[in-house]
């Protein structure tokens, strides 16, 4: 995909059209940032909606998971797909409690699954899903052996359509509220990686690693 823009009617933003974006920057930036996506998937008129790890190479979502996974089974089987993820930036509180919202940034993907047979091309993705988690692990661990890759599925959603929105900035109370004696603003949230907790189980003398410690804020 060359184009620059992944505008379509399904993926416009109408309600409160000023906070939609379209722009590879904008949406890959969204979805690099987030960890976990929400993918939906219709089978037999259900809709089901699950959380799962994910990164973006190039213009797909990839995915991994069971073989035995329905999801996997189904998006490896060609059908389509809508991503979502949302990166939640602070609480806005107002003077009135209709008009507290939310500061953030979310995509919506839609496309349709594939799946990545190709065992390089496969080994790749895997490896690129551990480093979009924890940058410098792949180099670390022991990479997945021909029993474990035959048992792993690994599947890709083209980006095909697919919209940002984003929220920033204080809150909008009507005029007259401005006045009232409430505390009013944003109070702002991220997320942080905490103190490595090592495993019961682990060597003596292991070190947490400096990409870890890096992490922790």
């Amino acid at each position: 995909m060359t184009t620059e823009s992944y505008q379509t009617a399904r993926t416009t933003v109408r309600r409160i059209a000023p906070r939609g974006a379209y722009d590879r920057t904008t949406i890959h930036s969204i979805l690099d940032e987030g960890l976990v996506g929400h993918v939906g998937f219709v089978v037999d008129g259900q809709p089901t909606v699950i959380p799962m790890v994910y990164v973006r190479v190039g213009e797909r979502v990839c995915l991994h998971g069971s073989r035995a996974s329905r999801l996997m089974r189904v998006l490896a089987g060609g059908a389509e797909a809508c991503i979502t993820v949302t990166l939640l930036d602070g609480l806005v509180l107002a003077r009135s409690a209709f008009h507290h919202s939310m500061n953030y940034r979310s995509a919506m993907v839609f496309g349709t699954g594939e799946a990545i047979e190709d065992p390089a091309e496969k080994m790749h993705v895997l490896e690129a899903l551990s480093e979009h988690v924890a940058p410098g692990r792949w180099a670390d661990i022991r990479g997945p052996n021909d029993v474990e890759m035959k048992q792993t599925a690994v599947v890709g959603v083209t980006i095909r359509e697919a919209s940002a929105k984003i929220r920033t900035g204080p809150p909008k109370d009507d005029e007259e509220d401005y006045a009232l004696p409430v505390w009013a603003g944003v109070l702002p949230l991220r997320q942080v990686a905490g103190t490595p907790v090592p495993d019961p189980l682990l060597t003596a003398g292991i070190a947490v690693p400096s990409y870890l410690t890096r992490l922790h804020v």
